[in-house]
């Protein structure tokens, strides 16, 4: 068998990280199996979903790396279709023809509310003749369910689930103005599409019974199902916005790699071992349905802050200066030019050994492509004294045509405070300051390497002639 896995969402708002992480465990079963990775969009709901949310969807699946195969199917333009199958259950047998109007419906659910039955069709037309039918009113097209025994669902996460049948009800397949409803569509689109799995999140369980007897209905194979755990928030209770109930394209824009938020989406609810970093090759090779868990997995923003940081130090230098340099763009309001393109370059390796976000990384980048002169924090300015700055103008003309590389211009530096019988700090730290504006930087004579002698000198000038 091949197989054929598919992710359905709903264009209805972004990309969200409980809809990532069930693509992203679809994609990998399809990886890992050799198969299939199809994209569906389910597009029936004709008010709330825009072309927006679509291009927000593809986007999200791009940026993550999740590749799908073949065309984007969207459900609606297959409504026909979905039509025509609901025709053949009612002429099987398998479903008829309903009459009840909207008054009549609403009624028998304030029966069944005030005698504190389960609210569902009573079966009024079930075995009714059509040609009792009311004139003038135009039917909808109802699933004839079993009313007896149970109905099973294997399930690769929650194990082996059952309900009775008399808890399906007779649902509406086809309403009454010829349009499909939600379960049918989604059997016949899986059906089409050759899905062989059916990996989703768990809230759709209870559609599991009602498909598997339209499948059965239907002669048609029936999927083998895996019903994931939600994601919930640290506290155990649902994902809400503060704990990370975001868009992906939110994650992106605070500073998150894509490798590293699908190593995190992928540890929840999944495991190997004791692994925490997993490459997407090691994921691949590694992912099968039976080690994911059914309990709902936490989110946690400070282990995803962790892994992000481990996937940044270890990302290609030039890939992050163009991620920085659009970072940077974005919060200064200007391009970036060569120079400070080379600045961001040769700072790279150093710069990137702690921050956890890309965001954090442009921020502790800034300096190096700041426009003269270079505006102290309030720290970094109680640093820049008076002493202070006669200091620096005193240093600038021993450090006039020194070699220019870290080491060098240490010995330089502490030779300068020796001579002056300072500490080396009394020389170092308003250094820093007016090099960067602040009181924290990369090592302060890699700075001076990286800005080059013409920059770090006319920075120091700067400061010097500063006045009060």
């Amino acid at each position: 068998m091949t197989v054929t896995v598919r992710f359905a969402p709903s264009p209805t708002g972004f990309l969200h990280i409980g809809g990532a992480r069930t693509a992203l465990f679809n994609w990998l079963f399809a990886r890992h199996h050799g198969g299939a990775f199809r994209l569906r969009i389910e597009d029936t709901d004709r008010v709330r979903s825009t072309p927006e949310a679509v291009a927000a969807i593809i986007d999200g699946l791009a940026w993550l790396g999740l590749d799908w195969d073949g065309e984007v199917v969207h459900q609606f333009a297959r409504a026909e279709r979905h039509a025509e199958v609901a025709r053949q259950l009612l002429t099987a047998g398998h479903a008829y023809y309903c009459y009840c109007t909207p008054a009549e419906l609403e009624a028998m659910r304030e029966r069944a509310r005030a005698e504190k039955r389960s609210v569902r069709y009573d079966g009024t037309w079930r075995d009714r003749d059509p040609a009792e039918a009311p004139s003038g009113i135009a039917p909808a097209i109802r699933f004839k369910a079993p009313q007896h025994g149970v109905t099973t669902i294997r399930d690769h996460v929650q194990g082996e689930v059952t309900v009775s049948n008399a808890e399906l009800g007779d649902r509406v397949i086809l309403r009454a103005d010829g349009t499909p409803t939600y379960n049918l569509s989604v059997v016949v689109d899986d059906h089409d599409m050759g899905v062989t799995h059916v990996i989703r999140g768990d809230e759709h369980l209870n559609n599991a019974f009602l498909q598997t007897r339209l499948y059965e209905a239907l002669d048609w194979p029936v999927p083998e199902f895996a019903h994931v755990p939600l994601i919930h928030g640290p506290d155990g209770t649902k994902l809400s916005k503060r704990h990370g109930a975001l868009g992906v394209a939110a994650y992106r824009d605070m500073g998150y790699l894509p490798e590293a938020l699908r190593n995190y989406l992928l540890r929840l609810g999944w495991s190997h071992g004791e692994d925490e970093i997993i490459s997407t090759e090691d994921a691949i090779r590694w992912f099968d349905l039976d080690a994911i868990g059914r309990a709902p997995a936490r989110f946690d923003f400070a282990k995803l802050g962790n892994l992000n940081g481990h996937y940044i130090r270890q990302a290609d230098d030039e890939r992050l200066v163009g991620l920085v340099a659009a970072e940077l763009e974005k919060m200064l309001g200007r391009t970036l030019g060569r120079i400070d393109c080379d600045r961001l370059r040769r700072a790279m390796p150093e710069l990137k050994l702690r921050p956890k976000t890309l965001v954090e990384l442009a921020q502790n980048a800034r300096f190096l492509v700041a426009e003269r002169p270079v505006i102290a924090d309030a720290k970094a300015a109680k640093l820049l004294t008076s002493e202070a700055r006669e200091r620096l103008a005193a240093l600038m003309p021993v450090l006039a045509n020194r070699a220019w590389r870290a080491a060098a211009l240490e010995e330089t530096v502490r030779a300068f405070a020796a001579e002056s019988g300072l500490q080396l700090g009394a020389i170092a730290q308003p250094l820093r300051a007016a090099l960067t504006g602040s009181v924290a930087s990369p090592g302060i004579f890699f700075v001076m390497e990286v800005l080059g002698p013409d920059e770090t000198l006319t920075r120091i000038g700067d400061a010097a002639s500063r006045r009060d």
